[in-house]
């Protein structure tokens, strides 16, 4: 067959796509462009506005091309709508047979679905307060993922390698087949919490802590099996609802002492209660110090009523979040405990520290024992750092194993769910835009 160099670059036009549901022109780049097409009908399904050619094009055999086209129409399983991936444009291109126009069309239809199912098809901007940056696309890259697709023949395995390898993404997807299509609303929270799975990390690692927000528990996963549950109280609604965060927790601090930040020292009037009432001061373990530009610093010394309790795990985050322990214990018993100024407090934390401190070979159970009663302030660094995800589901396994709906205590679904009506959006940015909220906690619930 012989094909012009100008059929060529108009045949990766194609990589122009139309928003999902917008009318597609009669007219194709083929019919105004081509200068010598043999034998070769025209296909009418692509875009009259030609657009630089999508980075990676590759050769698609007939074969692997059907291949990707039954992908995308099985695509639903997996909470993604198959007419986000231009099902109708890629079978003319596989009946009109290998070419440019095949090439270019299924290279963009792989790099969508590449990028949805690794990365998450909610763009950045209804991710409300995400700050997590996913390693997936350095990890695995669309192009290597291309490669071995067409390497192997294997589409849709390809394209299942990048699932969340954590169960609830499968046990999700189970609840999507198992619910009626009438049931939109259930159906389309459980995409929604899909998607929130690939925005993470595919892998999250052999052992690390996860909490779930609105649930309001902590676990302790080693090898995908919970060692530990713990109940957590999370941030108020507002300005200090608890953030989206992967860190990294690198040591354990038993028997810490809180640096009030000024937000409370100064805006809550902490300080000039603390140096008008010594005695009660005391009792609270606050120390003031008063600088001559009337400046007031108040740290809380190690003790039982300290507000960090007996600890608090150091995981360094512009966000200042960490978790930490409470003289508060009766607020565990709350059905509701979205309570604090958004830093995570836990049940049961020392426990917590000492497994977290035994675990990552910081120390001997018999030293961590000794460190936390002995009343002082003392960090233990460890050596196997372990990963701790805060996230924000609003529909998962319970801790029975059941599939559980909890509620949307900070009403981030609504952005999540209006994204994936909407048509997807290209090139979507990795990092948020979102700024940085300083969280601060403290005992005033």
């Amino acid at each position: 067959m012989k094909i012009s160099q100008t059929s060529l670059l108009a045949g990766a036009a194609l990589l122009s796509a139309p928003a999902a549901g917008q009318d597609l022109q009669p007219e194709s780049v083929l019919e105004r462009d081509a200068v010598e097409v043999v034998s070769r009908p025209v296909l009418q399904d692509v875009p009259t506005v030609p657009v630089p050619l999508y980075p990676q094009v590759m050769h698609w055999p007939a074969d692997r091309a059907q291949a990707l086209l039954d992908a995308v129409n099985a695509i639903g399983a997996e909470g993604l709508d198959p007419a986000d991936y231009r099902p109708g444009a890629l079978q003319a291109a596989v009946q009109l047979g290998e070419g440019p126009e095949l090439d270019a069309l299924a290279s963009q239809v792989f790099s969508w679905l590449v990028e949805d199912l690794r990365d998450g098809r909610t763009p950045m901007s209804a991710r409300t307060q995400w700050f997590v940056v996913d390693p997936d696309p350095d990890l695995l890259p669309t192009g290597k993922l291309m490669e071995q697709a067409l390497r192997s023949g294997d589409v849709a395995g390809t394209l299942a390698s990048l699932d969340p390898t954590h169960p609830d993404y499968d046990a999700l997807r189970t609840a999507l087949a198992e619910t009626r299509k009438s049931d939109a609303a259930r159906r389309a929270l459980i995409r929604a919490n899909m998607d929130r799975w690939r925005w993470l990390a595919r892998d999250l690692g052999g052992q690390y802590l996860i909490t779930n927000v609105p649930e309001y528990q902590l676990r302790l996963v080693v090898n995908n099996n919970i060692v530990r549950t713990y109940k957590t109280i999370v941030g108020k609604p507002g300005r200090t609802a608890t953030p989206q965060l992967a860190e990294t927790v690198e040591g354990v601090i038993f028997n810490p002492t809180w640096t009030v930040p000024q937000s409370i020292v100064k805006g809550e009037g902490l300080g000039t209660k603390v140096l008008n009432n010594p005695a009660w001061a005391k009792r609270q373990g606050y120390k003031a110090v008063k600088g001559a530009n009337g400046y007031i610093g108040v740290v809380q010394q190690p003790g039982p009523t300290n507000s960090l309790g007996q600890m608090k795990l150091d995981m360094p985050n512009p966000h200042a979040i960490f978790l930490h322990d409470t003289p508060a214990k009766a607020l565990f018993d709350n059905d509701d405990r979205a309570l604090s100024h958004g830093c995570i407090r836990t049940e049961r934390a020392l426990e917590l520290a000492m497994t977290i401190a035994i675990l990552g070979q910081g120390a001997t159970k018999e030293e961590a024992v000794e460190i936390s009663r002995s009343g002082e302030y003392t960090r233990v660094p460890v050596v196997k750092t372990m990963p701790v995800y805060i996230t924000y589901f609003t529909m998962g396994g319970d801790l029975d194993g059941n599939m559980a709906a909890y509620p949307d205590i900070y009403g981030r679904d609504a952005p999540v769910l209006a994204s994936l009506k909407a048509p997807r959006v290209a090139d979507r940015a990795r990092v948020t835009s979102e700024k940085v909220v300083e969280i601060v906690d403290d005992l005033q619930t």
